[in-house]
């Protein structure tokens, strides 16, 4: 896992993340793109123009800004905008419950990827993780999601000659204990020093694989405040699934 440079600089870190939102998420209205960045819109419509400059945006006929000839070719958008929106309010309550670190994840393939993070306030958190991608078979989010799948989809997935598991016996023993307990614990197997809980939104047929994870400093880590945060966790991801089931997601998007 990568931490922000001490040095970064702004206004690339703003471009390479629309750039990122285009490629996963689809298209963008100036206003979505400032909202999302937390900039004024005449920032946000001077960082797109220069991604369209580039060829890695371009604007369709409904004058929405939409991945450009650099970005095309890549894997299809994954439709988790809505999501996204329906999941932050409740993501926003769990970090305030449990004053740790809190992400959305969805998962394709053998990847996971972080689509919205809520910092904790204490000075010493996780921090925001959104755009980042991990191995979903190391992430607490991606092991909770392969352990709501069939094993035989789990072995397909990871039995090629290039698998990055060594050994698919272990990790689907692993994910029946998952699937037994509801959760799953990444202990430092991703960055040292962080330790997350995750647990899967159980999502409709067609929507995007997804969870939810609590992430925090090892340092914090107690097993006796296991139960306490997995219940948390679990009321903060009904509610996304409550809302989810209300038909949010699937009527205003359509390819969910």
């Amino acid at each position: 896992m990568k931490n922000k440079p001490a040095y970064g600089i702004g206004s690339v870190d703003h471009a390479l993340h629309l750039a990122t939102l285009l490629l996963h998420e689809g298209p963008l209205r100036v206003t979505d793109a400032a909202a999302r960045l937390g900039v004024a819109r005449s920032t946000a419509h001077r960082l797109l123009a220069m991604l369209v400059y580039r060829d890695f945006a371009e604007q369709d006929e409904d004058r929405r800004y939409v991945a450009g000839p650099v970005l095309r070719g890549a894997p299809a958008p994954e439709p988790v905008a809505d999501l996204r929106r329906i999941a932050l309010p409740h993501l926003e309550a769990l970090a305030a419950r449990t004053d740790e670190s809190v992400n959305l994840m969805t998962v394709v393939g053998d990847r996971a990827r972080f689509v919205a993070s809520v910092e904790s306030a204490q000075i010493l958190r996780v921090g925001d993780r959104e755009g980042r991608m991990l191995p979903a078979h190391l992430a607490s989010g991606g092991r909770a999601v392969l352990a709501s799948r069939p094993e035989s989809d789990v072995i397909e997935l990871y039995s090629g000659p290039d698998s990055p598991v060594a050994d698919v016996a272990v990790l689907l023993r692993d994910l029946r204990r998952v699937r037994k307990q509801g959760f799953a614990v990444n202990d430092q197997a991703t960055e040292t020093g962080v330790t997350a809980i995750g647990q899967a939104v159980r999502c409709p047929e067609g929507m995007v694989p997804a969870a939810v994870s609590i992430a925090m400093p090892t340092v914090r880590y107690r097993r006796d405040r296991l139960a306490a945060w997995t219940r948390d966790l679990a009321t903060a991801v009904a509610r996304i699934e409550r809302d989810v089931a209300d038909g949010s997601v699937l009527q205003n998007n359509g390819a969910l």
